[in-house]
């Protein structure tokens, strides 16, 4: 099966709770950045993408049903475009909260940087792809990020198709997402995961997630 869900959502918008709640409903397995982590030999992919480079998405995204967080949506219409039958799932999120959570994570990973070996090149990656490419070069201006995030959002919302796309924040649980994907509710609590306590607690255990 071909990818069926595309999240264009930024990451720190609930995209770690939407991936396992995804996977719930039957789009396993879904992509995130954990995936790259967890399988490194994808960076090449990702960064030939991020420098122009035509891809096939087939070759990094072949074995998985959905996708959400950064990378991949970075690349929402290129994957929309490739694949005219996955639905977009825009996860938002009140854009004070969300700069808070990302400074207090993963801006704060990247500002570290990382050691040699394929677990530096996942994060040298997701550094260039959320700070350099997507905020251009610099995460501390508060102001210019959170507009970077509304623009995005608002060029979603117009480039994708009303019937294709779900505006979605996570605290709605299952219903408007399944009703959107046309699949039955579970009969289990809405996934909420990867808090900023989870995301540290991750990091000190010597995680190299994002």
């Amino acid at each position: 099966m071909p990818l069926s869900v595309i999240g264009a959502g930024f990451g720190r918008t609930g995209t770690l709770s939407l991936k396992a709640a995804l996977e719930q409903l039957g789009f396993d397995p879904c992509h995130h950045m954990l995936e790259v982590a967890a399988h490194p030999d994808q960076v090449p992919y990702w960064n030939r993408a991020l420098s122009g480079e035509a891809i096939e998405w087939d070759d990094v995204l072949g074995p998985y049903h959905a996708s959400v967080d950064w990378p991949s949506c970075h690349f929402y219409a290129q994957l929309a475009a490739c694949y005219p039958n996955a639905k977009v799932v825009l996860t938002e999120r009140d854009p004070d909260r969300w700069y808070r959570s990302a400074c207090d994570t993963i801006f704060a990973v990247m500002d570290r940087g990382g050691p040699p070996g394929p677990g530096g090149d996942v994060l040298r990656m997701a550094t260039r792809v959320v700070r350099d490419v997507t905020f251009g070069g610099s995460t501390k201006d508060a102001a210019a990020v959170k507009a970077r995030m509304l623009r995005h959002n608002a060029e979603v919302k117009r480039t994708i198709p009303a019937d294709r796309l779900l505006v979605y924040q996570v605290s709605e649980g299952w219903e408007p997402l399944c009703r959107f994907l046309d699949v039955p509710i579970p009969d289990a609590p809405f996934p909420h995961v990867n808090t900023t306590d989870d995301f540290r607690k991750m990091f000190k255990r010597g995680g190299a997630r994002a």
